[in-house]
């Protein structure tokens, strides 16, 4: 990865020494803080797209403006559109955190990926919502701070998880099909974050991440926008553990996660919704040990009660992470679901004064993942590489593939890791294979299957765009062998 200078060096500057001095505060929810609102289909819609809605249906037959995009569908719920159409509400919503105590302000794009915005045939706003939203951050942080100049103020441009899962069918008849493929992420996240950046972000904010793939693909994403432009923005992540059972929804740890991503030398890692701060906890803590960057925690206000609501109150919430504060585990922290400028005000009264985390020095360490954790220390000794999965080791597997019996093929491979395998490796280079296609349907099947997925994988081919197909197809931090050099140095690099 290129070492690009900073695209706004002050800000930059600005952020790490406070980062430095203080735990930081993020903002608490916007959908909650709409909600108090009551709006209706018409507040959605506003004058921009009012027509053909009369109040209480839409009428037949109407002519649409350019941009409206609407017929037949209820735009009600679509929240990143209150920043075009009820801005004034967005603007008190940013000014409320503000006055709350909030150092960061989120932009108001948690849905603003065009595959997010299909469900209400908004798709072609993408890059206004995105800009337009970062820009009314970012006069609202500016207004504050300019009252304040002593307190730096700072837009977090939002990337949400989008509502489609690059890891996971939706077909439980097909567990190796997919209804999106990274490359149509990249394309989905870079339209976005290309916008929130032209509005005025100061930070990139990778949110909500339920499925580490879909946030590889935004990440890629904004590694490419930053090659274009020459110059990089403070990256946040912050994933999201789904239950109890400690794992993001695509199955993996807390910390098999921080693996799979760190590559992206963010500014911080982090965990955010679905669960209370108390349940937090230990995965906060596991963060906190392992990650050699800035930890972050915006937990809901709690569980939510029997009607979707969140009881934890301000003080309560503040309270839990308070605690967190004290064992030395936050450097910024806020709110999700449930929460509202009361529990920010809390929050931020809560850790003041108090040390932000110290970054860990940890030894270089081989750190692999699949669902679960691999570190390759010294102590380690021989690491168990499964290699029967590989067409040009094993003639079974090969006679297996070649026939696409691949419920077969799994079997193999969980035999492997029953049998100790501590990688599995995948080699699909036989002649009479589209090694391609083949890779990624194996690698999509073994992410269904928990007990073969919990290991890492290693991409095995002489092929660069077998192995591109692979990683693509891969949440965990996977290894890659056999890049031939057999055609020279040249064409190697």
């Amino acid at each position: 990865m290129k070492t690009l200078p900073w695209k706004n060096p002050a800000r930059a500057a600005r952020l790490l020494q406070a980062l430095g001095e203080r735990i930081l505060v993020l903002d608490g929810a916007m959908g909650t803080m709409i909600q108090r609102h009551a709006l209706g289909e018409a507040d959605y819609r506003g004058e921009r797209f009012a027509a053909g809605f009369d109040g209480l249906r839409f009428s037949e037959g109407h002519a649409h403006g350019p941009g409206c995009g609407c017929e037949g569908h209820d735009l009600k719920g679509n929240n990143d559109l209150l920043t075009l159409t009820r801005p004034d509400v967005i603007r008190g919503i940013h000014a409320a955190y503000l006055a709350a105590g909030a150092d960061i302000l989120e932009t108001n794009t948690f849905n603003s990926t065009a595959v997010s915005q299909a469900d209400y045939r908004l798709e072609h706003l993408v890059p206004e919502l995105n800009r337009e939203a970062a820009r009314l951050a970012r006069a609202c942080c500016d207004e504050a701070e300019a009252a304040e100049p002593g307190k730096p103020r700072f837009v977090a441009g939002v990337l949400g998880p989008t509502s489609r899962t690059a890891s996971i069918s939706p077909k439980v008849e097909d567990a190796g099909y997919r209804n999106i493929d990274f490359d149509t992420l990249v394309t989905n996240y870079l339209e976005a974050v290309a916008a929130l950046v032209e509005g005025g972000a100061d930070i990139l904010l990778v949110e909500t991440v339920f499925d580490t793939l879909n946030a590889k693909a935004a990440l890629y994403a904004i590694e490419e926008l930053f090659e274009r432009l020459g110059a990089r923005l403070p990256v946040m992540v912050s994933g999201t553990i789904t239950d109890r059972s400690g794992r993001t929804l695509s199955g993996q740890t807390a910390e098999a996660f921080w693996y799979s991503l760190r590559h992206a030398r963010p500014l911080s890692i982090g965990l955010n919704c679905a669960l209370g701060a108390r349940d937090l906890r230990a995965h906060i803590d596991m963060l906190s040990q392992v990650a050699d960057t800035h930890v972050s925690c915006h937990p809901n206000a709690g569980l939510p009660n029997a009607f979707g609501g969140y009881d934890e109150g301000p003080e309560e919430t503040a309270g839990v992470l308070r605690e967190f504060a004290e064992a030395g585990l936050l450097n910024l922290v806020g709110g999700c679901c449930g929460t509202t400028p009361e529990h920010i005000a809390a929050i931020a009264r809560a850790v003041a004064g108090l040390p932000p985390r110290a970054l860990p020095r940890l030894p270089a360490h081989t750190r692999l993942a699949g669902l679960e954790p691999f570190v390759i220390t010294p102590e380690t000794n021989f690491v168990n590489v499964g290699e029967r999965t590989n067409v040009t080791g094993s003639i079974q597997f090969k006679k297996l593939i070649l026939e696409g019996r691949y419920d077969e093929a799994l079997a193999v491979a969980r035999q492997q890791v029953e049998n100790g395998a501590q990688v599995i490796d995948v080699n699909m280079d036989e002649g009479l294979l589209d090694a391609e296609a083949a890779m990624a349907r194996f690698l999509n099947l073994i992410a269904a299957e928990p007990d073969i997925a919990r290991v890492p994988v290693m991409i095995d081919s002489s092929k660069w765009s077998v192995i591109e197909a692979g990683l693509k197809c891969v949440q965990g931090k996977a290894i890659v062998n056999s890049i031939s050099m057999k055609e020279g140095v040249a064409a190697f690099l």
